[in-house]
């Protein structure tokens, strides 16, 4: 499957927090690890202004209508414990939320790493991790959804709208 904008932007969101929690151990770290860690943080920034170009690359080239906005799902699932971002209609929100979702993920994933856990615990994070998955999804579509939607309505014309 080709990159959308919401996959892209996905991925930007992450990136910007792995920075944030890079620069977080850079403030607290020992002198020996600064330089491996300083190394990790100007990779994962190079990676990022990467990312932002292929950003705006893509916006542009969907916005000619020289690459595909979105692609058919096939959603085999069905979890009703999720929140709808059918409400959501602006770009600039369903971005933010998407973002929102991936410090959620973030946190929980790392929440699920401890070894203190009892099984129990680990069991109801692991289906906060999948609920809050499938939103993430769902928003990524929504960013699509919402770039189609946009190009659509200015390829129509005033007249046509």
């Amino acid at each position: 499957m080709a990159e959308t904008l919401g996959s892209l932007v996905d991925k930007l969101s992450i990136k910007n927090l792995r920075i944030w929690h890079l620069d977080e151990a850079l403030e607290n770290a020992e002198a020996s690890k600064r330089q491996e860690l300083q190394a990790k943080r100007d990779l994962a920034d190079s990676q990022r202004q990467d990312l932002m170009k292929e950003v705006d690359g893509f916006l542009g080239a969907a916005l000619r209508g020289e690459v595909r906005i979105r692609d058919k799902k096939i959603k085999m699932y069905t979890n009703t414990n999720v929140s709808s971002s059918d409400a959501i209609k602006e770009l600039g929100n369903a971005v933010s939320e998407l973002a929102c979702r991936n410090i959620k993920l973030w946190h929980l994933e790392d929440e699920v790493r401890r070894t203190d856990l009892p099984d129990a615990t680990i069991v109801q994070t692991k289906r906060k991790i999948d609920a809050t998955n499938q939103e993430r999804n769902d928003l990524m579509d929504k960013v699509d959804e919402i770039l189609s939607t946009a190009r659509h309505q200015r390829d129509a014309g005033p007249n046509e709208q």
